[in-house]
């Protein structure tokens, strides 16, 4: 028989965790959540923190919601049906139990379960977006979550089942544990909702009118993925420059397209500096000195590497003014707007930019990946190196780096099938009235796979490009590419006679391309022309 119970999310990485200090809360205030912040939640399980003016903001908001009951004013979601529902006044005695039936009829997601470090973003996200007002919510809820998020109860969320139009379907699960039913993963064990709380000194929440509704509205999910999404690839972008520098070292790269004169006559955006980037990381080598390179013009793929990271540079600043509002901005159909006294319709919950920002984010990590794809072949073939084919120092009768090749192709290839739009594919709600929506969960999720692709194909360029410096042999190389070339060398030998490569991709790109002290090493050395 097979076993259909829930299985434990990953959980977060100790190793990891570690790494990172979590002394500082995170504050949450409803206006200033970073991706920064996101993260050391997240993955680094820092405390979560209600700023003071919360709990007094959200009452005086929750104030309005229960006049409105009282009075029986018609509002969406609170005195009538949701979707297609809207126009049936519900009876008064029946909105608290309307409350749990919405959490309960919205758990529809499917698939695996979410990793801890998603659904801890998320929870924060949505902890964030009620925090700034305009929910309605009872107090009670956002405390509740934030106790949750410090005890380490983590809701079990299934994969699939967001179409962008509120998260709703995948955070109806939260909602389930807020209400002491569900999944939630505790200490690396899966248990029921209300059994997880009770474990972690917890109580279950009594939903009021519309409270149900909140836990499920808005995109919680596509922001807290979205915004450790956008962390890694910033990661991931300093990584790129980094084995670019190496691949400059080993290749002899010619360095006067990144002359700030020339990028001047022609300012793209991010261009100057990711060209700035990748100086300071050749600074103290030979190559700071265009006149110390092979040829007098690189393939585009050496030549351009300024502007294809450059537009990487941009797309993240696009993505970053997307998700900004999202994380601290409300979500909520309808707002309450406190000073007035008044709840109004918003179409807040919609995510256009949002979702046409990580698709922009996927198309240019996908030029990224051809790039470096590219390269790693301009090191293989003689002609234009002037190193041994294949990287190899013997004869034609080894293969060298040669079938490594079609593992970066391989990944190329999965990595711009996942780069397809997907804000351009509306997918529609309730009948009538919910007739668009924006992708913006998947959008988020899918650039997770995305940049672990890209860092391993980054490691086949690192491990051909430290191959090449070891070949070439320069009397000096820059601080950059040296520190990357040392820590290959310390996990990986040089290639002499044929060997099985793709283990040395791996341990690359999980113990060097992964590490926290490398990257933050690298990121200091790029910085500094920042």
């Amino acid at each position: 028989m097979t076993d259909t119970r829930p299985r434990p999310p990953r959980a977060l990485s100790t190793a990891t965790a570690t790494a990172t200090s979590t002394d500082e809360p995170v504050v949450v205030d409803g206006r200033t959540l970073s991706c920064e912040d996101v993260v050391a939640v997240a993955r680094y399980g820092a405390e979560v923190v209600l700023a003071d003016e919360v709990i007094p903001r959200l009452a005086r908001d929750r104030a309005v919601v229960d006049d409105a009951v009282d009075r029986q004013v018609p509002t969406y979601g609170l005195t009538t049906g949701l979707g297609s529902r809207s126009s049936y006044a519900l009876p008064r005695d029946e909105l608290e139990a309307f409350s749990v039936r919405t959490v309960r009829g919205r758990a529809n997601a499917v698939g695996d379960p979410l990793p801890v470090p998603v659904v801890r973003a998320a929870v924060l996200a949505r902890v964030s977006g009620i925090a700034g007002g305009g929910s309605g919510v009872r107090p009670e809820i956002p405390r509740l979550l934030v106790a949750m998020l410090n005890s380490r109860v983590h809701p079990v969320i299934p994969e699939v089942g967001s179409i962008g139009a509120s998260d709703l379907c995948q955070l109806a699960h939260v909602g389930l544990v807020v209400i002491g039913e569900g999944r939630a993963e505790l200490s690396g064990e899966v248990l029921d909702g209300g059994a997880a709380l009770r474990r972690a000194g917890l109580a279950p929440a009594e939903l009021g009118p519309k409270d149900g509704h909140v836990l499920c509205s808005a995109s919680p999910l596509a922001a807290g993925q979205g915004a450790l999404a956008l962390h890694e690839a910033a990661a991931v972008l300093t990584l790129a420059q980094a084995v670019t520098a190496l691949t400059f070292e080993g290749f002899r790269a010619n360095t006067s397209p990144l002359d700030a004169r020339v990028l001047r006559t022609r300012p793209a955006p991010g261009q100057s500096l990711a060209a700035r980037e990748l100086l300071a990381l050749l600074d103290g080598g030979e190559l700071s000195d265009p006149r110390r390179a092979r040829r007098v013009q690189d393939p585009v793929s050496l030549r351009c590497a300024a502007q294809v990271h450059g537009s990487l540079h941009a797309a993240l600043d696009f993505a970053g003014a997307a998700l900004e509002p999202e994380l601290n901005g409300c979500g909520d159909n309808p707002v309450v707007l406190a000073d007035t006294g008044e709840i109004v319709s918003s179409g807040n919950f919609h995510t256009p930019a949002l979702a046409l920002a990580f698709d922009t984010l996927a198309l240019a990590l996908t030029q990224t990946a051809s790039v470096s794809a590219e390269r790693m072949r301009r090191l293989l073939d003689p002609a234009v190196s002037g190193l041994p084919a294949n990287l190899s120092p013997y004869g034609p009768e080894r293969s060298g780096f040669a079938p490594l090749a079609k593992t970066a192709q391989a990944l190329v290839a999965e990595i711009r099938m996942l780069s397809a739009p997907v804000c351009t594919d509306p997918r529609h709600g309730a009948d009538a009235v919910e007739d668009d929506s924006t992708n913006a969960a998947l959008g988020a999720r899918r650039l997770t796979t995305m940049l672990v692709r890209l860092r391993q194909l980054l490691a086949v360029e690192a491990v051909a490009a430290a191959q090449a410096v070891d070949l070439a042999a320069p009397a000096a190389l820059g601080r950059g590419p040296g520190l990357l070339h040392r820590a290959i060398r310390e996990l990986v030998p040089r290639l002499d006679d044929d060997r099985p490569c793709g283990v040395d991709v791996d341990r690359v790109s999980g113990d060097i391309l992964g590490s926290d002290d490398v990257r933050g090493a690298l990121r200091a050395l790029a910085g500094g022309a920042s």
